[in-house]
């Protein structure tokens, strides 16, 4: 394994997640249901499976398209995204 790409991979993704609507949704289903243990290994399990399906996805797509476009077109997607929050469209 290389730790590296592992401790980048760990760092980016859980200061992109905190404070997000899935933290949000969390928080109000262990509120509401009392069940802390289910709410956690449910979002863990869902979580595993939606970032398997993308790092899946990624190794396949890697095979057809150059990394850095791929890189270009998420970057490009981040800034739309952005600009359209930026102007109350989303």
């Amino acid at each position: 394994m290389d730790w590296r790409i592992f401790i980048t991979a760990f760092v980016t993704i859980f200061l992109a997640e905190l404070g997000d609507k899935t933290q949000l949704a969390n928080l109000s289903l262990s509120v509401r249901s009392g069940s802390w243990m289910s709410v956690f290994l449910g979002s863990l399990t869902a979580f595993a499976a939606v970032t398997l399906i993308t790092v899946c996805s990624g190794a396949a797509l890697s095979r057809y398209i150059r990394p850095e476009y791929i890189k270009y077109a998420a970057a490009s997607l981040f800034v739309i995204v952005g600009l359209l929050m930026f102007s109350g469209r989303i």
